[in-house]
């Protein structure tokens, strides 16, 4: 696949593709003879893994130490199973983060369409989503 279909494919740039593959947070695509970028079932592959870390808000700079660990060869397996677990670690915080927003969110949206209803705004004293 050329560049722009892969970009057109996955809904990101031509240039967001050649900077995950400058950095190294995916491994070089494989080129034609005459060096354009073509992009192959691997390729895909790495590139997949690389948007899918990143829409969870994975750092670039995780995905480049995967990487380079990766390519090191199977001596790295419990150093990428750290680094793994560790970015999990942060997106389960991250994740229980969210539900607790959701739910102070979800109590304000309750207190408002109550309120549309009755024509009144009440608040419980003891909450302190009172805002």
């Amino acid at each position: 696949m050329t560049i722009k279909e892969v970009s057109e494919k996955y809904s990101v740039s031509q240039d967001t593709l050649r900077y995950y593959e400058r950095v190294g947070m995916i491994p070089p695509v494989t080129r034609t003879s005459g060096g354009m970028r073509d992009y192959q079932e691997e390729d895909l592959k790495w590139l997949e893994l690389a948007l899918c870390m990143r829409n969870a808000g994975l750092p670039v700079e995780a995905m480049i130490e995967y990487l380079k660990l990766f390519q090191q060869s199977d001596e790295t397996i419990s150093a990428r199973l750290e680094l793994l677990t560790a970015q999990r670690d942060i997106l389960v915080a991250k994740k229980t983060e969210i539900e607790n927003t959701l739910k102070r969110l979800n109590y304000k949206i309750s207190k408002y369409e109550e309120a549309v209803k009755t024509g009144k705004l009440e608040w419980n004293k003891d909450s302190n989503c009172n805002f």
